[in-house]
């Protein structure tokens, strides 16, 4: 079981450049003790909220609370799996009776994507376009998959990744928490290797960071300067979006070294032979050629 000290984690968002306020929300439940531990696990995750005036804001803080209450309250669920789909619709559920309540016609949606660790699993949960990446030894893949209108497009072969970067409607997403009774929430679950790293991000990094750029930072970088350094590449690029980002290590952190071998290992073409066995190698086909020839030439006296 990862014990306290065996997950490395740090949270950060940032309003970015354009926007007024931070619509974003991120949220973490770390374990107190050992039996807390077993029965809750590691919850982080990244909210996005989407509504006029103060509407995304509330949406995602206050989905983001409930879910992890509705978890933790279900803790009698075996299926950590289930457990976790459970608490995000019932999070849904709670934020559509906010709405109703507040009573001003307001749109309150929020994206959300959730990591829950138990012992070498991790269950993630995704509804929305905010992503989950794993990383493990100098390769980075995305695990979740974009629910939003050019990722179907894309998906259907209606569009081509080039016209995708650039799409009208970029920004529409399929799936959000508030917006319907019952999301399509996916589920993905992973197994975890000692040093293995899942990040979580709104779409306010992604629109400026590439995914080999998020890979090469991951591998170099603890998950506190991981988060500040791909936090700063986005405003540096023009901050167009609200930009959160969670990163999480699992088990002992690699050296700087390990990490730095197996980065270069990913995108670089390995080193040239020794000289000297080049000249080894060549002096044996010499001898090699030389025999055949005198092999063949006794056959033939024969």
């Amino acid at each position: 079981m990862a014990e306290p000290g065996q997950i490395t984690a740090h949270l950060t968002t940032d309003t970015g450049l354009v926007r007024e306020h931070n619509e974003d929300y991120i949220a973490c439940r770390e374990p107190v003790d050992s039996q807390d531990l077993a029965q809750n696990g590691w919850i982080y995750l990244v909210a996005d909220g989407v509504g006029g005036a103060d509407a995304g804001e509330v949406a995602s803080h206050f989905a983001s609370e409930r879910m992890i209450a509705h978890f933790v309250e279900n803790s009698e669920e075996p299926d950590w799996g289930r457990r976790l789909l459970d608490a995000m619709q019932a999070a849904n559920s709670d934020l559509r009776q906010l709405v109703a309540e507040r009573n001003n016609n307001s749109r309150m949606a929020t994206t959300m994507v959730t990591a829950v660790l138990q012992e070498n699993q991790v269950f993630i949960g995704n509804v929305g376009d905010s992503r989950a990446y794993h990383w493990r030894n100098g390769l980075i893949q995305q695990i979740t998959r974009d629910q939003s209108l050019v990722a179907k497009l894309l998906e259907e072969g209606a569009i081509t990744a080039a016209e995708a970067e650039s799409h009208p409607r970029k920004n529409v997403i399929l799936y959000s928490l508030g917006s319907e009774n019952k999301p399509k929430i996916d589920l993905f679950t992973l197994t975890l290797l000692p040093g293995d790293i899942v990040l979580l991000c709104s779409d306010g990094l992604t629109r400026h960071v590439a995914d080999r750029e998020i890979n090469d930072i991951l591998g170099q970088k603890p998950p506190d300067e991981a988060t500040d350094l791909l936090t700063q590449l986005a405003r540096q690029r023009g901050g167009e979006d609200n930009i959160s980002v969670v990163v999480i290590r699992y088990g002992a952190a690699e050296s700087k070294g390990a990490a730095d071998t197996a980065v270069t290992r990913a995108h670089y073409a390995p080193t040239q032979p020794h000289r000297s066995f080049l000249w080894l190698y060549t002096g044996f086909l010499a001898v090699f050629m030389i025999l055949l020839i005198f092999i063949a030439w006794l056959v033939l006296r024969v």
